[in-house]
């Protein structure tokens, strides 16, 4: 019987039944504090978080008041598919000041709820194991230079450049998703998930060579840093430096590099590597292939160019996730309505198809402005994005 005759689930079960902790998630997604939701369903904070808490059950018609206000089916507070432990996920956003913790919340509830949609379809899909090393960081002397080649070496990588990311880190387990339109004002992040490493991408600036290095950053905090406390510059940094020894290996591209601003040569460089124009520069500085004063120039001629902000040459098109919307292809051609699979993740159907999208969703460009100019917080409901 298809799932979309099922009799629905009554609220009087679900209220017997209710996960505070789904509740939360709920929130988070929609970008709602806690004193925002009470008054949206006439309660009190404090009976908000009694909720939250599964210190305090709600009645019935509480349910269905939660329901409404956060734009989810009374079957969404049922337990899921993951026991979620938002005090044992540690998440690595970009910089930690530039990003409010409403924004910060909201995008790491998306990332739990890729993992709750991740693990309904290893149900019924096999998934590659997880591989991702830890690797502890002694000092800054070398450190993620050796955790780069420690996961090139894990992953059996060819030499030379890696010609997709997205999947070469998809083989290996790690799940890639694109963010929601209403988390623009948040840079690609990552966190250890309950079963599998979870990053999530931010393609906002449609920047194919942005994206790698960023995946390139993410993979550096899953390897080195699962118990680091995130948005220090220290740790940011070990990233980038992981990222470039994990994209141009010293000993596979030093040799390559030039030591002047040999443009052209920079460009073929770009095109095989996968890396920008910047990149390489700063790779070539600071492998000691090219002197400071060279590189300050190159990079003054790029600001005058206006290539900081759009390097020249043809954008490729942005790497994308397939494990995802692989596995739902596969059970949608025998014959499993994607409808089904969003109702056993206890998700939205519109949030379940932006999980599993092989292409990201962009917000038009005007609103996507009027997100990040007008509104502080950078928050705006992912819910509220319907197609």
């Amino acid at each position: 019987m298809n799932s979309r005759h099922r009799s629905p689930v009554q609220v009087g079960d679900v209220a017997h039944l209710f996960d505070g902790r789904r509740l939360r998630l709920a929130r988070q997604l929609a970008g709602l504090r806690k004193n925002a939701l009470a008054d949206k369903v006439d309660k009190t904070p404090t009976a908000i978080a009694s909720y939250e808490k599964n210190t305090k059950r709600p009645a019935p018609t509480t349910v269905a008041q939660l329901s409404l206000a956060l734009g989810v089916d009374p079957s969404f507070f049922l337990p899921g598919p993951v026991e979620l432990d938002f005090s044992d996920v540690v998440a690595h956003f970009r910089s930690l000041r530039s990003t409010t913790q409403l924004a910060r919340d909201q995008a790491l509830a998306y990332g739990l709820a890729t993992v709750e949609v991740s693990a309904t379809l290893e149900r019924h899909v096999e998934f590659p194991s997880a591989e991702v090393p830890n690797f502890e960081v002694r000092s800054d002397e070398d450190s993620p230079e050796e955790a780069a080649n420690l996961l090139r070496s894990t992953w059996e990588l060819p030499t030379g450049p890696i010609p997709h990311l997205v999947r070469a880190a998809e083989n290996r387990g790690v799940l890639v998703v694109f963010s929601a339109p209403a988390s623009a004002s948040v840079d690609a992040y990552s966190f250890e998930g309950m079963s599998r490493p979870v990053v999530v991408l931010n393609p906002a600036k449609r920047d194919y060579y942005r994206q790698r290095f960023d995946l390139a950053h993410e993979l550096g905090h899953l390897v080195m840093h699962t118990d680091a406390e995130p948005g220090s510059a220290k740790i940011e940094s070990q990233a980038d430096r992981f990222a470039a020894e994990f994209l141009m290996p010293r000993e596979q591209i030093s040799y390559l590099l030039p030591a002047k601003a040999d443009w052209g040569q920079l460009q073929r460089l770009k095109e095989v590597w996968g890396v920008s124009l910047q990149a390489l520069l700063y790779r070539s500085r600071a492998l000691g292939e090219m002197s400071e004063v060279t590189y300050r120039n190159a990079m003054m001629f790029l600001s005058s160019k206006g290539w900081r902000r759009q390097e020249p040459g043809v954008m490729p098109v942005l790497e994308q996730p397939s494990l995802l919307p692989g596995s739902v292809a596969l059970l949608e051609s025998s014959g499993v309505d994607p409808w089904e699979l969003a109702e056993e993740s206890r998700v939205p159907l519109d949030l379940f198809r932006q999980i599993c999208s092989r292409s990201p969703r962009y917000m038009p460009e005007d609103d996507s402005n009027a997100a990040q100019e007008n509104l502080p917080s950078g928050v705006v409901s992912i819910f509220s994005n319907r197609n």
